[in-house]
């Protein structure tokens, strides 16, 4: 997910505070809102923006930092402008260790959030072997050392974040999708990106799960020949997994569970919600359950996503 630099626009012009026009209700300071954006680089804070300025954010990339204070109280004392996104991030050198002091500061004087975005350094080395595009700490080091001087200096910002994504698995789409959702203007408290995973125990667990269960108690179809070459997504292997009494009640009560849960969640201003199902390969018992999970929580109100991590594609 590459970064794209653009060039920064021209601060809004301040408005009179003298007379309000004939008809128009002054804002107040809590109805401006400030998003500023920080995180890894390659991590796609460049299609962050972009998302927010597709919802009307005024948006500016690289802001320097020493300029971040006016750029707020331009922000907050405007009438042509109610809520603006910038992007500060390691590109600022060394005057970034000056972010925090100014956080503080701004989340004072008016609403400020700041979003996070992160990757692990597998991700963030293979979207600049795509790009090919140099590390802005320079070309002096291999980009994985860069990656983690990176992080070290960043530690600072993202230990003030409100909110820290992995982009890790996501794709630009569902990055976009991610903000839109999380920011759109009247849905801020509403949403949580979930993900039901299916994996196999055999390649390891899933790093990232927020939730795990384990499916091996589940009759297991791969010890019916016929049954092999499908995953859990084939008709046949799924009307044999359902056959069984546990497999519904497991459904059921995991279900239920996560339709408790995920109000609780979202409450708490958690962000994504990674879901994880187990059994042995990750082809037949953990796709049908991630695939069945999802259709309930879409029936209850919580779309999510599924990805099957060791299944092939043949259904």
């Amino acid at each position: 997910m590459p970064l794209r630099k653009t060039d920064a626009p021209k601060p809004a012009r301040a408005a009179k505070r003298s007379k309000p026009a004939s008809g128009r209700t002054p804002r107040t300071h809590d109805q401006h809102e400030l998003v500023i954006i920080s995180g890894m680089s390659g991590a796609g804070k460049a299609s962050a923006l972009k998302a927010f300025e597709d919802l009307g954010y005024y948006c500016v990339d690289n802001l320097p930092i020493g300029l971040i204070e006016k750029f707020a109280e331009l922000v907050r004392d405007t009438l042509e402008v109610e809520r603006a996104a910038l992007v500060v991030d390691i590109r600022e050198g060394s005057r970034l260790e000056e972010l925090p002091k100014i956080l503080r500061s701004l989340r004072h004087s008016q609403r400020t959030t700041v979003l996070f975005l992160e990757a692990n350094d597998d991700a963030l080395v293979r979207r600049y072997s795509e790009t090919r595009r140099p590390h802005p700490l320079g070309r002096q080091k291999s980009v994985k050392s860069q990656l983690h001087s990176e992080r070290d200096r960043l530690k600072p910002v993202r230990d003030m974040a409100d909110v820290v994504v992995d982009t890790t698995k996501f794709n630009v789409h569902e990055l976009r999708s991610f903000v839109t959702e999380r920011f759109q203007a009247g849905n801020r408290d509403h949403n949580l990106l979930i993900s039901c995973v299916s994996f196999g125990f055999r390649q390891g667990v899933p790093d990232d799960a927020d939730l795990m269960f384990d499916v091996r108690f589940l009759p297991n179809p791969h010890f019916i020949p016929k049954f092999r070459p499908f995953t859990g997504r084939h008709p046949q292997v799924a009307k044999y997994i359902r056959s069984f009494p546990q497999t519904q009640e497991f459904i059921n009560r995991i279900s239920e569970l996560l339709v408790y849960l995920i109000p609780h969640y979202i409450r708490e201003g958690k962000s994504y919600l990674t879901i994880a199902f187990g059994c042995t390969g990750g082809k037949h018992r953990s796709v049908l359950i991630a695939e069945e999970v999802k259709k309930r929580l879409a029936k209850a109100g919580y779309p999510a996503k599924v990805v099957h991590r060791d299944s092939p594609v043949v259904k």
